[in-house]
């Protein structure tokens, strides 16, 4: 069955955090709120979990699967950053974005995109999920929780939990900021490119 954990938005309780991180720790799928609707994510090398979001999402073999980090300095362990792309993502996160950047060797190579080796990566306006990620103490792999054939993600602790918590370990319960998707941003050409418009203002790419 799974687990049902509501953890405060605003002032996260240490002791329900443990018990999220514990689940992913032990190789576990959760579900958990950030500042642009729910995502659902794993350790970083649990393949099985990788698996179960593939089959959950039903994503093909190209989809950039996003490491969610704590902060500028964790993501930059994950991605290659130039000082034009370090001034720009720095300028916008924490915030509702996605960047797709050149992986570094410490990306496992199934998360990378097949041919590119890019991989997504993010950082957070929740606290929450920044009490998650620094529980954890490394990024969580994962992915936007939109369902099959839906535009937008879910976005209510229960209802995912009604859904598709017989797919899920935990569901972390906390509200979020927005029901939209984060923006994805290609950076990997050094100019910017819009790949998906969502949450995060655009403005800034024009």
């Amino acid at each position: 069955m799974v687990r049902y954990l509501e953890i405060h938005p605003h002032d996260p309780q240490p002791r329900l955090v443990a018990q999220a991180v514990e689940v992913v720790r032990d190789g576990g799928l959760i579900a958990y709120p950030t500042d642009s609707g729910y995502a659902v994510g794993c350790a970083l090398g649990n393949k099985s979990g990788l698996d179960r979001i593939r089959s959950l999402r039903r994503l093909d073999a190209k989809h950039h699967f996003t490491l969610v980090c704590r902060d500028f300095a964790q993501l930059g362990q994950f991605v290659h950053v130039d000082n034009p792309v370090f001034r720009l993502v720095k300028s916008l996160t924490p915030g509702p974005y996605t960047f797709i950047l050149p992986a570094t060797p410490e990306v496992p190579r199934r998360l990378m995109h097949p041919k590119k080796h890019t991989v997504g990566v993010r950082i957070p306006a929740h606290r929450a999920t920044q009490a998650l990620l620094a529980e954890l103490g490394e990024p969580l792999l994962s992915s936007t929780l939109i369902l099959p054939g839906e535009p937008e993600p879910l976005s209510e602790g229960w209802v995912v939990k009604d859904q598709v918590g017989h797919l899920l370990d935990a569901v972390v319960d906390s509200e979020v900021d927005s029901a939209e998707p984060t923006t994805v941003v290609d950076l990997t050409s050094g100019a910017p490119d819009v790949v998906r418009e969502g949450a995060g203002d655009v403005s800034r790419f024009a």
